[in-house]
């Protein structure tokens, strides 16, 4: 599974306008939503807000990975969006998270919304794709970065 292959192009944001968690994760539903038919703003905030109730996914690094399965989703969707002034998302090393990667996934996934944890995971350990990411002038640059990433697994 690739990322380039589920994320969704019109819902990158590059420059957040959210300055708290929970604004995050509206804006992002909204850019997700905006972009994909049937996919409903609200429910998804929902199932967004209830997944950070259980643990933060600030995974540190400067890095969160939103998450959660949407009932009646048909496939996995990802998003991409950026902080330039870094938002506090209760990240496990305490630091402000800049790169945040939005996953959702239909209710009976089975693993695949682990393997693309995975995937995703693997990708932001990389501190020079982070650096390309954060450096990114372009949504066609941070498409062409996450694309070339995908390309070495």
């Amino acid at each position: 599974m690739k990322i380039s292959d589920i994320l969704v192009r019109d819902a990158v944001i590059l420059d957040l306008a959210a300055r708290e968690k929970r604004d995050v994760l509206a804006e992002m539903a909204k850019a997700l939503a905006s972009a994909e038919p049937g996919l409903d703003e609200v429910r998804l905030l929902d199932v967004l807000v209830e997944r950070e109730k259980l643990q933060s996914t600030g995974i540190g690094e400067a890095v969160a990975i939103p998450h959660g399965k949407v009932p009646g989703l048909e496939r996995l969707l990802a998003s991409f969006a950026r902080s330039r002034g870094g938002i506090d998302f209760d990240s496990i090393d305490g630091q402000p998270t800049h790169l945040f990667f939005l996953l959702v996934v239909p209710e009976h996934s089975g693993g695949q919304h682990l393997k693309a944890l995975a995937r995703i995971s693997r990708f932001l350990r990389d501190a020079s794709f982070r650096k390309r990411l954060l450096e990114a002038g372009t949504r066609d640059e941070v498409l062409r970065a996450i694309e070339e990433e995908d390309a070495k697994f």
